[in-house]
């Protein structure tokens, strides 16, 4: 693809991937793939030589460890873009852990272990800045005057406040909940990012960003393009269920985390739900837990679903929760080899974060400047 044909499909894509927030679901969906596999293109021809010009943020919340949902869904996918060229920011949302939450917990350890998890997968802390909500004081400051671009009718139709206050049994909904698509705006937007990594059910937070861009650049700058709007970059991992069948989670138990021993994954494995039928094959729809599992080994081994079904045949189940485990604890063997090796070495682990909060901050503090500029409270 030439540059000429990715800048005009870029265009083209775009003008489809924003269609009004109340158009059809499907439609929108549909052309935020078509965005995201033009968008997929131009970082492979020019991310080596334009790194900032693919700037990406992702991250996770410190609510226990990592498991194999994440490293499938984003963390393969984050090696791959800084492998890449693409410039990286990984964020340790610490304070969204209190969103939902009456305490922290054991966040400490959570974050030591998230580090670990990120530096055994691969991110290299030379090329990605890997940081913690709580350590950039000047991203979160952003929250104010972002907070002044939305309305609570927008907060309250955002999925995750709504899906929120529908499990919440009468419990009061707290403000940082109610403004968590804001807080996540200002992860975005105090780096600059132009590509976020998501999942479909991502999308609203991303356009509630990408809105927030445009009404500060219009509110408070005049119409300059103070803050661009980011794009969506969809994985191409399918949603996951947990052993149990239902969605996997960590709150509900029902995964193989990263630091498990391989015996631990088989354990977790083995009690996983399937059905009674004997010959193997690939049924999202009638066999939804069996199509999990081939899933999870297809994605392991780099193979279709149905040509894992295919090898097990009239194995069963039995043979299918082999297949899982050998194909699960082969493919992070490497992985957990390193994690154990970093974990011998905490001060090095710690460095890396300190180091990546330093950048952070840097980052951040120079867009707050910006900011205040724009809004005429350099004082």
């Amino acid at each position: 693809m030439t540059s000429m044909t990715s800048t005009a499909a870029l265009t083209s894509a775009t003008a489809l991937a924003h269609p009004p927030f109340e158009a059809d679901e499907s439609v929108t969906y549909a052309a935020a793939r078509e965005r995201s596999r033009v968008l997929d293109a131009l970082i492979d021809e020019h991310a080596a030589s334009d790194p900032t010009r693919f700037r990406m943020l992702s991250g996770d919340r410190p609510t226990g460890p990592l498991h194999i949902g994440h490293f499938l869904a984003s963390l393969r996918n984050r090696v791959r873009l800084q492998d890449k060229g693409v410039e990286t920011f990984v964020l340790i949302a610490d304070y969204q852990v209190i969103t939902d939450r009456d305490s922290v917990g054991a966040i400490g350890d959570n974050v030591h272990g998230l580090v670990l998890d990120y530096l055994a997968a691969g991110l290299d802390p030379a090329r990605t800045t890997i940081f913690a909500h709580s350590a950039v004081p000047a991203l979160n400051q952003l929250m104010l005057p972002f907070l002044s671009l939305v309305t609570d009718a927008e907060l309250r139709r955002n999925p995750t406040v709504k899906d929120e206050l529908t499990l919440s049994d009468g419990r009061p909904l707290s403000g940082l909940l109610l403004t968590y698509p804001v807080h996540q705006a200002a992860d975005i937007l105090f780096c600059h990012s132009r590509i976020v990594p998501v999942g479909r059910d991502q999308l609203p937070h991303l356009e509630q960003t990408r809105a927030i861009a445009r009404r500060f650049n219009a509110r408070y700058a005049g119409g300059q393009p103070v803050f661009g709007e980011p794009e969506a970059l969809l994985s191409d991992v399918p949603l996951l269920l947990g052993t149990d069948g239902t969605k996997m989670s960590k709150s509900r138990g029902n995964v193989v985390n990263l630091r498990d021993s391989a015996d631990e994954t088989a354990a977790r494995i083995r009690a996983a739900r399937t059905d009674s039928e004997r010959r193997i094959t690939y049924d999202p729809n009638g066999r939804p837990a069996v199509a999990n599992l081939l899933t999870i080994a297809g994605l392991f081994l780099e193979e279709s679903p149905e040509a894992v079904a295919e090898g097990i045949g009239d194995g069963g189940a039995s043979r299918l929760k082999e297949v899982v485990t050998d194909a699960v604890n082969g493919s992070l063997a490497g992985h957990r080899a390193r994690r154990a090796e970093l974990e011998r070495d905490p001060g090095y682990v710690a460095g890396v974060l300190r180091g990546g909060n330093e950048r952070a901050n840097a980052v951040a503090d120079r867009t707050l400047a910006t900011v205040r500029a724009v809004m005429g409270m350099a004082y």
